[in-house]
């Protein structure tokens, strides 16, 4: 029950964050003058937690997205099951948006990971 709500709930999150999205990307095509205030507010620690929570957001919804295509091939019903696979999905979003964020904290220092 916990892992439906967190879907709809992150579902509505990428919704609103798309916002911040499509100002980057507005703002990247408009030129300096246009990105320079977008930068200030991605840089901020608001933006950083905008961005995580989206990247965080994105990365659930796509994991729990193949759970849900799994079950309507008929896999995963099992209540143990189920179980399992609500909690490899939380886990394996925290860290892939945790990675995302420390590669891109990486190449911003100037060091990519190898």
């Amino acid at each position: 029950m916990a892992t439906s709500i967190t879907h709809r709930i992150t579902g509505v999150g990428l919704y609103l964050g798309i916002v911040f999205i499509a100002w980057w990307l507005v703002a990247a095509s408009m030129g300096p003058e246009a990105y320079e205030p977008f930068l200030a507010a991605a840089a901020h620690p608001i933006g950083q937690i905008i961005l995580f929570g989206f990247t965080w957001a994105a990365t659930y919804h796509l994991l729990n997205g193949i759970r849900h295509l799994a079950w309507d091939l008929g896999f995963g019903f099992l209540p143990k099951t189920a179980m399992w696979s609500g909690i490899v999905v939380v886990a394996l979003s925290i860290l892939i948006a945790i990675g995302v964020f420390a590669w891109a904290y990486s190449v911003r220092m100037g060091g990519a990971i190898s």
